[in-house]
Parts: structure tokens; C-alpha cells; sequence
């Protein structure tokens, strides 16, 4: 099945995958990510209520800041921020769609779930494992920067690793299917390990931050950019398959002599 449509076409399809799959994923983290980033406030709250009590009578830090954004707004926000960023990678996805396409025997709803897969890999997962998600009470404010630049390299060392594992795969395209997957796996893990090796790591939680919630909070990251990428890849190949059934004429019943 053809991946059907020009470029316009395309980017239609992945602005509407892209927009609900925003939306999911704003739901997913409004319903399991927003109560463990109540809980991290919390916490950051209380110590810093604690390091008031602690300084000497007399002393104040001024009148605190309100921040921009109430937390309520931050919540509703998160909706028009992950629609409005599903709506911009679908664009790009469909983009890639449209190039990638010409380049290979893959085609239709395979080829969207591929680039679905591939681009979850290179952005998500390879930055992730290496540089995890952080609640709001971790995290040194001065270093961000720093992070900030090291989450870049994470992405570039993702598409590396996707890429190797693309070429490797083409590469043997002589050979059993399942060995040319073997050794595209196997390129890409090799990629990401001599990466992770080479990219310093950062640790700048706290040792009474409590464990548990720093894992449920960062399963909860995950959870969300997963279900992006997951509704938007599917999203684009169920369209792909409604558009290619729809363009594929209906036979005329042949008329016999009686």
C-alpha cells in the first residue's frame, strides 16, 4: 500500500494526527503527571519553609516573587502547549514521510509506524535513559544551560544511532531479514553505549529527595512522550490506510450475455 498524496497532503495528515496526539498526551500527563509534580512542589516548598525558620530573627528574603503562570494555568496550558508541539511534529513527520518515501520499500501504514518507532528512539528514548526527566524540586538552576546543551547532544547521539542502524540494515540486503534486523540492532545499541560512555552524567537529586517518587514522576514523562509519538504514528497510518482505501476504484461488474 502506497503512502498516497503530495506534500501538502501529507502535512495535513500529520497536522491532524499530530493535534490529537498532543492532546492525549496532555491528557496522559495531566492525569498521572501533574499529581507527582504537585508532590515535588511540595517537597521544595517545605525545605524551603524550613530554610526560612532556620535564619536568624530579622532576616528576610524579600518579597517572593509570584510566578508567571498559576498552577492552574500551568495545567490547562499544558493542552495548548502539547497540541500546539504535536501539531508542529506532525508537520515534521509528515515531511520525513514524504522524503523517506522515495528512499525505500516501505510504504503506508508501515512506513508511518517505522518513523514513528525510529523518531521516538532518536528523541525520546536515547536522551531519556541517558539524561532523565527531573521533577521541579531537582535541579541546580545554574547548570541548566549545561544540561540544556547535553539533552542536544543526547538527541544528535539518537539520530546517530537510528541512522547506523538504518544503514546497517540496508546494507545487508542480501542476507535473512532477521539478521539484517539483528545488525541493525545491534549498530544501534553499539552507537548509544560508546555515546553514553563518551557524555558526562548528571546527578543532581538530592539524597533525601524520596526515590519512589522521583521514579513514578520521570515513568509519567515517559508515559507522555511515548503516547505522542505512539497516537501520532498511528494516527498518520490509520489516515494513510482510510486515504488509500478510498482512492482504490471499485471494479464494474462484467455484464455476460443470457
Amino acid at each position: 500500500m502506497p503512502l498516497i498524496g503530495s506534500l501538502k497532503t501529507l502535512l495535513l495528515r500529520g497536522l491532524l494526527a499530530g493535534l490529537v496526539a498532543g492532546l492525549l498526551a496532555a491528557t496522559v500527563g495531566f492525569t498521572i503527571g501533574e499529581p507527582k509534580v504537585e508532590a515535588a512542589i511540595a517537597i521544595e516548598e517545605a525545605a524551603s519553609a524550613k530554610e526560612q525558620a532556620q535564619e536568624p530573627a530579622g532576616h528576610t528574603h524579600g518579597d517572593e516573587e509570584e510566578p508567571l503562570v498559576s498552577r492552574s494555568g500551568q495545567k490547562a496550558g499544558q493542552f495548548l502547549a502539547l497540541g500546539l508541539a504535536g501539531l508542529a511534529l506532525g508537520a515534521l513527520f509528515a515531511t520525513a514521510a514524504h522524503f523517506a518515501r522515495r528512499h525505500t520499500a516501505l510504504s503506508g501504514p508501515k512506513l508511518a509506524l517505522t518513523l514513528g518507532l525510529g523518531g521516538w528512539a532518536a528523541i525520546v528514548a536515547v536522551p531519556f535513559f541517558k539524561y532523565p526527566a527531573n521533577p521541579p524540586a531537582v535541579g541546580d538552576p545554574d547548570t541548566i544551560n549545561q544540561r540544556t546543551l547535553l539533552w542536544v547532544a543526547a538527541v544528535l547521539l539518537g539520530f546517530a544511532a537510528v541512522g547506523a542502524g538504518v544503514f546497517v540494515f540496508k546494507l545487508l540486503r542480501n542476507q535473512l531479514e532477521t539478521v539484517r534486523l539483528i545488525a541493525g540492532v545491534a549498530a544501534f545499541v553499539l552507537i548509544v553505549a560508546v555515546g553514553y560512555i563518551l557524555l558526562p552524567g548528571i546527578d543532581e537529586v538530592k539524597d533525601d529527595f524520596p526515590a519512589s517518587l522521583l521514579w513514578q514522576f520521570r515513568a509519567a514523562s515517559l508515559a507522555e512522550t511515548a503516547t505522542l509519538w505512539a497516537a501520532l504514528a498511528l494516527g498518520f497510518a490509520a489516515l494513510t490506510e482510510f486515504a488509500s482505501r478510498g482512492s482504490t476504484p471499485v471494479s464494474e461488474p462484467v455484464a455476460t450475455a443470457g
